[in-house]
């Protein structure tokens, strides 16, 4: 119970904080050019809690997804903004208005650089596990090409990799279906070019290859054979039918080969190594036989610290680099399978940061960077609701020598709110509250105490 308000305590001061700074910059640029603050809010929606301090309104809002600084002198009417009636407020000039808007993103940057600095001198950890390949279906296409049990992995799409979370980023990102795969097997490196395929639980596309390891049990279903069998969480599986299970993959093949067969089956719990027997039910569906589980890794992840961390630049180098295959991988959606609906929204964003803390601080620290950087590359987009939007008229003001007329400012601003949060509302519901990332996420949560954090001191982590 003391873990589950820690990550929830943890998770929204950090992510409030990201909210925080980026509104405290308007605020702050606000004041010192002369503007009129009315009101200071993190989240949106209904009040939860309201103060009032000097002139300003402070407000805490039901709905953690953001915040705003009421500024009505920041548009051409006040009433759009809800100024008080019968105030008269002073215009200010297009300058005014870009520093305003600009502050918010400026200061979101400002703080990644502060919190990659604190990384700098308190270490990264830094996945270091071995990517060996583990059953490799001797029909499969991945066999053919030469690909063997136990080969270790060291580039994917030309970029290295030290865990099969870089294997399997780089096979997402790649922009075409089949990707170069260097491998190391009795110290020679082979290259291999392996075809990749959909996953049905992520929806992008993923080599059809697994991790040599032993498949754990994260939920078992109700009415399937592993209920029926005394299947519990977190059982791990050693053999199916006689044969040592080493993948995923290979244990699913196992089942689906032998639907209504009662087959021997070897598990660990716990300390315990028990043998049952288990009967796989037939899925009309799928044609195969299907026990009723859903399945992570049981490897522990190994992170190394290592001291000194990256340097700042060099950490949020690397955040414009995911920044960038993520922008490249949704326009080549045909080629890449990533979508809209791969994205995450605030949920997903606090599921991910909740996961990062119960791991190690460190790497929630690391996850604040990514996604201070983020929010200031996606504010400065140029559309209307956004600081971008403000500074895109403000420009045209300074330029034409008037501001953009009040019936565009709230027809755009008006459209562009609807599409911006009909957008949130399609990513939230089909990204992250959909089935297969809500076992995802689950999947996560489990295997986020199944970590080893080994202090690397004094050994400098790659500055990419």
């Amino acid at each position: 119970m003391l873990t589950v308000i820690y990550v929830v305590v943890a998770v929204l001061l950090l992510f409030g904080a990201a909210i925080f700074i980026h509104e405290w910059g308007h605020y702050w640029v606000a004041l010192k050019r002369g503007l009129k603050v009315e009101e200071f809010a993190i989240g949106f929606g209904p009040k939860l809690f309201a103060w009032k301090r000097g002139e300003v309104l402070w407000t805490i809002r039901a709905i953690p997804a953001g915040g705003f600084v009421k500024l009505p002198q920041m548009i051409t009417s006040e009433a759009l903004e809800g100024a008080n009636q019968g105030e008269s407020l002073p215009p200010i000039s297009p300058l005014s208005k870009i520093l305003v808007a600009f502050a918010g993103p400026f200061m979101n940057v400002v703080f990644a650089f502060a919190i990659a600095a604190i990384i700098y001198f308190v270490g990264l950890p830094v996945a270091v596990n071995p990517s060996i390949v583990g059953y490799v279906d001797p029909q499969s296409a991945e066999a053919k090409a030469g690909v063997r049990e136990g080969d270790r992995i060291v580039m994917v799409d030309g970029k290295l990799v030290r865990s099969w979370q870089d294997v399997q980023e780089n096979a997402a990102f790649a922009l075409t279906k089949t990707v170069p795969v260097v491998v190391e097997r009795d110290g020679e490196r082979l290259t291999f070019e392996l075809t990749t395929k959909e996953s049905e639980l992520l929806g992008i596309k993923l080599l059809d290859l697994d991790p040599r390891d032993h498949p754990t049990v994260v939920q078992v279903m109700d009415g399937g054979a592993a209920k029926e069998a005394g299947l519990q969480e977190n059982d791990v599986f050693l053999s199916f039918g006689g044969v040592p299970v080493v993948g995923q993959q290979q244990l699913i093949d196992l089942i689906s080969k032998r639907p209504d067969q009662t087959t021997d089956i070897e598990i660990k719990r716990g300390d315990q190594r028990l043998a049952m027997q288990i009967t796989p039910k037939y899925d009309p569906s799928a044609k195969a036989g299907r026990i009723g589980v859903m399945l992570t890794s049981s490897s522990v992840t190994v992170y190394e610290v290592q001291k000194p961390g990256p340097t700042p630049w060099a950490q949020v180098d690397r955040v414009l680099g995911i920044m960038g295959r993520t922008f490249s991988a949704l326009y080549n959606s045909k080629q890449t399978g990533v979508g809209a609906k791969d994205l995450s929204g605030p949920v997903g964003i606090l599921g991910m940061l909740a996961n990062q803390v119960m791991i190690d601080y460190r790497l929630a620290l690391s996850f604040m960077v990514l996604l201070n950087i983020n929010l200031a590359i996606l504010n400065l987009l140029p559309i209307p609701v956004l600081d971008g939007g403000h500074i895109v008229m403000s420009l045209y003001e300074a330029v034409f020598r008037r501001p953009v007329s009040l019936k565009l400012q709230e027809y755009a601003t008006g459209v562009f709110a609807i599409l911006l949060i009909g957008f949130m509302l399609y990513v939230t519901v089909f990204g992250d509250l959909s089935s297969n990332r809500r076992q995802l996420m689950k999947s996560m949560f489990k295997s986020s105490g199944q970590v080893e954090i080994i202090d690397a001191t004094n050994q400098p982590a790659p500055q990419n």
